[in-house]
């Protein structure tokens, strides 16, 4: 599936009756969902974090590539103890695909706020449990209790059922799984806070198109560029892992996924997905419009992918073992990084 976008009719503008009941935005089945390439086979990182991916496979979903929105990767920084958790900023959505973020407050039952946007044509956007959603079987569902952001595409809250973005994918979820993610068999308990709740509400009608998309794009590009580090945050990271390593030498396998989320996993998907836009532009017919060698950026930014990749189980294996880690790998990320941005900087011309 890599390299491929999966077609579909175009997402209507006002809710529908979905299958099964209930009410929907577009109308889709899970269970002949076809993910975006971004997701799909041959990925260095199978997932990046869980707003991005969720964003990723709702704009595919909707019908729109999402590759297009991805020029904001190219700014990511080490920001003193961790990479940038890196996030579409909602103005380029807007820009790119007519989609205006809100954040709700909620003040009356969460399903009845989904339930509602959903009514309006609006896709909510809201963090729940991953213990009750069956697509982190394996991971979290059933197991650990954490948050992740969904979208929802339909609920029903009489048949106890919800299809949902998230991660990877699109999913369903039912029963008892969708009554303890709503709470519907009793009230919250005094400890559960409200989640984190935004919506969609959609202008896709003015979302520009073939060539405009591009030209649309290309300039947050050149914005997101003029926004890069002033110096190489490769450089920052080395000496800060070399201190963290004192701590994280004999740490549990838990302290190991927590440090390498926000470090080695953050920048590898990172810059992967940032070789995935330079390499979407040079196939839409970037050079046409005067940005041309992006091919090579698009190449080193491979490498510090693959080795982040890399140096995350040498990393394992140096905690697990409590013995030092070579940290050459970091001067050649720092070097693909330069070489990338110089790259950049010339086509940007």
């Amino acid at each position: 599936m890599r390299g491929m976008v999966a077609m579909r009719e175009a997402a209507p503008t006002v809710a529908q009756v979905g299958a099964g009941g209930g009410q929907r935005i577009a109308a889709l089945d899970p269970a002949h969902y076809r993910q975006h390439f971004i997701h799909g086979e041959g990925r260095t990182w199978a997932e990046t974090n869980c707003y991005t991916d969720v964003l990723i496979e709702i704009l595919h979903g909707l019908g729109h590539e999402p590759a297009a929105t991805l020029a904001f990767t190219v700014a990511v920084d080490f920001e003193g103890d961790q990479w940038t958790f890196f996030k579409p900023p909602h103005a380029d959505l807007y820009e790119l695909y007519g989609w205006d973020i809100q954040e709700l407050s909620i003040w009356r039952p969460l399903h009845e706020h989904v339930a509602g946007l959903i009514g309006d044509g609006k896709l909510p956007l809201l963090e729940l449990d991953s213990y009750y959603l069956p697509d982190t079987a394996g991971t979290a569902y059933g197991l650990l209790h954490l948050k992740s952001t969904v979208g929802v595409n339909r609920i029903d809250v009489a048949g106890r059922s919800m299809d949902y973005f998230h991660n990877q994918g699109f999913y369903r979820v039912e029963g008892a799984d969708f009554a303890n993610l709503f709470q519907l068999d009793g009230p919250a308990h005094e400890r559960v806070l409200p989640p984190y709740f935004e919506y969609v509400k959609r202008g896709d009608a003015a979302a520009p198109r073939g060539e405009r998309l591009l030209e649309a794009s290309l300039s947050q590009l050149r914005r997101h560029f003029a926004r890069i580090p002033g110096d190489n945050p490769f450089q920052r990271f080395k000496p800060r892992l070399a201190h963290d390593l004192e701590r994280l030498r004999g740490a549990d396998i838990g302290a190991f996924h927590a440090y390498s989320f926000v470090t080695l996993r953050m920048v590898g998907a990172c810059m992967e997905l940032a070789e995935t836009y330079l390499r979407w532009l040079d196939g839409q017919g970037a050079a046409r419009l005067g940005v041309a060698g992006l091919v090579g950026p698009a190449a080193r930014l491979r490498n510090i992918s693959d080795a982040a990749k890399a140096f995350q189980f040498q990393l394992a294996r140096a905690m697990a073992r409590k013995k030092s880690l070579d940290l050459a790998p970091l001067d050649d990320m720092a070097s693909d990084w330069q070489a990338c941005m110089d790259g950049l900087q010339c086509s940007l011309r």
